[in-house]
């Protein structure tokens, strides 16, 4: 009997034996050309698909690999450098506080010079200022010593004028040389 299903045709004999699984020539040599097949289109797949890409992602993650070891190393070399760089800024403030020392003494040391120079300048004022004072006591004790010449010569004068005799005379000179002072007649 013929029976129609859906778009394909079952023909259904009396005859045939209902199998479940049909091992014939036919299956088995189907079945092997299949097998070939897929093994030789994975073979040829292998070749040109998966290789290719294999190699690809071999190279990718050769080339990450490397990009992290590369970062791995640039971040260690960053450390170093700011281990540096901290290390710098420290001896930067030790070598400022150094040279700010090293500028007060030098500020201190020039204080000490002009206030040694300003006491020399000083004490050489002070010695001309007496050099000069005793200038002028002996400029004051020569213009005394003139005037008592002067004196002296006004005094003979008026002796030998007075024609007085010795006594009057010792006595007038010891009056002159009491107004004009021992101290000045013996300096």
């Amino acid at each position: 009997m013929n029976t129609i299903k859906g778009t394909g045709l079952v023909l259904a004999s009396a005859e045939m034996e209902p199998r479940l699984f049909d091992l014939d020539l036919q299956l088995i040599a189907d079945a092997c050309l299949m097998i070939i097949a897929v093994f030789a289109l994975s073979l040829i797949a292998s070749h040109f698909l998966f290789n290719p890409v294999r190699d690809m992602l071999q190279k990718r993650q050769d080339k990450i690999k490397d990009e992290l070891d590369s970062a791995a190393q640039d971040m260690a070399d960053a450390k170093e450098l700011k281990a540096a760089y901290e290390a710098k800024l420290k001896d930067i403030d030790k070598e400022a506080e150094t040279i700010l020392s090293e500028a007060r003494k030098k500020a201190l040391a020039n204080e000490n010079k002009i206030v040694a120079e300003a006491k020399e300048e000083a004490a050489r004022i002070i010695e001309r200022a007496n050099v000069e004072a005793e200038l002028e006591k002996k400029k004051a004790a020569d213009e005394v010593k003139r005037e008592m010449v002067v004196l002296a010569s006004l005094m003979a004068g008026k002796v030998v004028n007075a024609a007085i005799d010795t006594t009057v005379q010792d006595s007038l000179i010891e009056e002159t040389l009491k107004e004009i002072g021992d101290g000045t007649w013996l300096s």
